[in-house]
């Protein structure tokens, strides 16, 4: 197994985010590391969660493979042991420096500064929305839902992209404002294609995608998708077997963190408390559990 990895400090790099890091590799290429950081209410929790990273990049590749004739994608390859990368004008050896499995190499995009959402089960922030309002991002629903309902058809939520602080959601109108409206049609409607096939596909693996958020940046002038895609961080999965709408479900995504940080009655503002021992070996069992449903087959051991 690999050791767990809160930070990558390699040379020459370019970005930090709560999650990942970047690195220019030159040519048009970036690599993208995904630690063991965890991020609940948009705050990085101080305590890591293990084999999170390479959750979060070989579930991405697996759905990037599977989706590149819906929507192309950024992903190049992910980077495995022996692999050798020039960081920053440093030779490093991707084994050796705990990047294998838990980092992709990517091709460079603009971003498009919109968290692309789509919700096929009213729960969460949607739910609390509509508990008061009617509606979502302004899209009013049926009357008479309850918590965790299938909705009639999926629907796009977006939020803003914050750098810092909370995403804030958004109408489409609101997004045809800062986009422009063929650029804010294209995501909407890679967004709601994206869902519809993943949501089929994991259906057909005993989960249901109740929600989940994408990423598009421009390459070559072309709409395309970047980041994640359809992992524990970005989604919510829940088990087929037991669903009932009417009540929270039991999840396979950092749902279960988020439940913990809000008992505590933490404020949700820096710092977080701590993560207990068994809050996070639960919560790695989710992560590694949720690709094991997902593809059929165990998280590979990158060492």
């Amino acid at each position: 197994m690999t050791a767990v990895m809160v930070r990558s400090d390699l040379p020459g790099k370019l970005h930090e985010g709560k999650v990942r890091e970047l690195y220019d590799l030159g040519d048009d290429r970036l690599l993208m590391v995904a630690t063991d950081r965890v991020s609940t209410y948009d705050v990085v929790m101080p305590t890591p969660v293990p084999r999170k990273g390479e959750v979060l990049t070989r579930l991405s590749a697996h759905w990037f493979d599977r989706t590149a004739d819906v929507v192309p994608n950024h992903m190049i390859s992910v980077v495995e042991a022996g692999e050798t990368l020039n960081l920053g004008g440093t030779s490093v050896n991707a084994g050796e420096a705990g990047l294998a499995g838990r980092s992709m190499i990517v091709r460079k995009a603009e971003p498009i500064l919109v968290e692309c959402v789509v919700r096929g089960y009213i729960t969460g922030s949607g739910w609390s929305e509509y508990r008061q309002s009617g509606s979502v991002c302004g899209i009013v629903l049926p009357e008479g839902l309850v918590e965790s309902q299938m909705l009639p058809d999926p629907i796009f939520t977006p939020t803003t992209k914050a750098e810092t602080g909370h995403d804030m959601p958004m109408t489409f109108e609101e997004v045809i404002d800062l986009v422009g409206e063929e650029t804010a049609n294209v995501i909407k409607l890679r967004s709601l294609a994206l869902y519809r096939y993943a949501a089929g596909v994991a259906e057909e693996r005993g989960i249901i995608i109740a929600d989940t958020k994408f990423e598009f940046g421009v390459i070559d002038g072309e709409i395309t998708l970047i980041d994640e895609a359809l992992t524990p961080d970005s989604s919510r999965f829940w088990p087929m077997a037991g669903y009932e709408a009417g009540h929270g479900q039991p999840s396979f995504d950092k749902q279960y963190v988020r439940d913990w940080a809000s008992d505590t009655g933490w404020n949700r503002e820096p710092p977080a408390p701590e993560l207990p021992p068994e809050v996070v070996e639960a919560s790695s069992e989710r992560y590694t559990e949720a690709y094991r449903l997902i593809t059929g087959d165990p998280l590979p051991d990158a060492s």
